[in-house]
């Protein structure tokens, strides 16, 4: 018994200690869980930030180029919005006033002037040639910033630099991440610049279709059993294994475009591999396609990748439709294809191809926006020339190529001249309103080695 004694205080010490370790590793978990939250925080502030002085920058470089006191309020109006914004969300980094106040002073002065600007056309006054070059200045700063952004990107990616560290007593530590890494006022706030939005490679128009009922569907309504035959059909070559549908319950009606939605198993895919697709509910149209299957390699051209795209759209039935807009990635290459219609282009009129570079087949197919908006169109003749639409343009801008085409303006359409050039440098679309002359929208494009972004 008095040996059981003295083995009673080590066990319970040996408990007690057992406990703190598990206390300890818990606070451990704890605090690296708050520390990912953090950075977390701070990477969306730093994705947020660079798209605001991005859209600041092509907003500018937009104002540089319009001609009309409309279009120059409802730009500068966007160059506040943006610039506040920004501003606003670098005031909740982890930083000193010091170290980002030439980015602060960029940003006040884009609104201000902006807001300046909108004064003095509501006021019925035009922007003189010093506030052009003014407008100029600003537009190189932001281009700097931008360009100074990506640098920051790369180095922090390089680096493996943790913004959350900033907001921790690391003073050394954070003295030289300032010296290596943040050469420029401007902060940095996240590692992952900001994906595309959507439009950028859709096509100038395709994010502007709203909620409507589609007008390119007519006929009767088709079954759910008629709807997977020719979900079938649609696939043609596809040695099909199996199909069973989803989504296609009480629900269906409720969709812009309700469709009955199918997983489709090929004889050579396993079902974790299912080509997905789906088919409307009236008149029995496929609506998209998709099939996720990895691929490997690029043997296959653009260029021939193109062809192949607009062929699978004629087996398809679908004629007249016409290449504008590409994006290369996860080894294919998606097209956007838009309607014509006696040398019309018609940009509501949307068709997105991919197509995989490795065996030239075609992997995604979406007619969504075609079927919302594709009717037989009566076209107006315009009522003013293209040169009277050029006198439009401001007259620096240099004009590569000229044609018709009808852009969505809210629920209507509009026939415009579309006017691509280069204005300092810069590549541009200007469309003006081919009845009134009025400047209906300005598109800035970018070009890289995957493809070609619209802003």
């Amino acid at each position: 018994m008095k040996n059981r004694k003295h083995l009673i205080p080590p066990a319970i010490l040996a408990l007690l200690l057992v406990a703190a370790l598990v206390w300890g590793y818990n606070q451990n978990q704890i605090r690296k869980q708050h520390e990912i939250t953090l950075e977390n925080y701070y990477q969306r502030l730093f994705f947020d930030v660079k798209k605001h002085i991005e859209n600041v920058q092509v907003n500018l470089s937009k104002a540089l180029v319009a001609n009309s006191k409309e279009r120059n309020v409802l730009l500068f109006s966007q160059i506040v919005s943006e610039a506040t914004s920004a501003h606003s969300k670098l005031g909740q980094m982890p930083l000193t006033h010091a170290e980002v106040a030439n980015t602060e002073k960029f940003l006040n002065q884009a609104a201000d002037y902006s807001t300046f600007l909108i004064q003095r056309h509501l006021q019925g006054e035009e922007i003189t040639e010093e506030q052009r070059e003014a407008l100029n200045g600003l537009q190189g700063n932001s281009a700097r910033f931008n360009g100074e952004l990506e640098n920051i990107q790369g180095s922090l990616s390089d680096q493996n630099f943790l913004l959350g560290s900033m907001s921790n007593n690391q003073g050394g530590e954070i003295e030289e991440a300032n010296a290596n890494i943040f050469q420029t006022s401007l902060v940095q706030l996240d590692k992952e610049f900001s994906k595309t939005p959507e439009l950028i490679y859709d096509g100038p128009f395709a994010d502007q279709m709203v909620n409507r009922k589609p007008v390119g569907l007519t006929g009767n309504d088709v079954s759910l059993e008629d709807a997977a035959k020719i979900a079938q059909e649609f696939l043609g070559e596809v040695s099909i294994g199996g199909i069973e549908a989803f989504e296609a319950g009480e629900h269906v009606d409720e969709s812009r475009i309700p469709a009955y939605t199918f997983n489709v198993f090929s004889q050579s895919q396993n079902e974790d591999m299912a080509i997905y697709l789906g088919v409307s509910k009236k008149g029995g149209k496929v609506i998209w396609m998709a099939n996720p299957r990895p691929v490997t390699g690029g043997k296959m051209s653009v260029k021939d990748a193109e062809e192949r795209a607009k062929r699978y759209l004629q087996d398809k039935g679908l004629f007249n439709m016409e290449p504008n807009y590409s994006l290369k990635y996860d080894g294919g290459v998606l097209f956007t294809f838009t309607n014509t219609q006696d040398d019309v282009i018609i940009y509501p009129d949307l068709i997105k191809v991919k197509v995989a570079l490795d065996t030239g087949e075609i992997v995604g197919f979406d007619a969504s926006a075609y079927y919302m908006n594709h009717k037989d169109r009566t076209i107006t003749d315009p009522h003013l020339d293209q040169g009277g639409a050029r006198a439009k343009v401001k007259e620096n801008f240099v004009i590569d190529s000229t044609r018709l085409a009808i852009i969505p303006k809210g629920k209507d359409e509009v026939l415009c001249y579309e006017f691509k050039g280069k204005h300092n440098q810069g590549d541009f679309i200007v469309y003006i309103n081919a009845l009134d002359g009025s400047e209906e929208q300005i598109l800035q494009i970018i070009q890289d080695e995957n493809g070609t972004l619209t802003f």
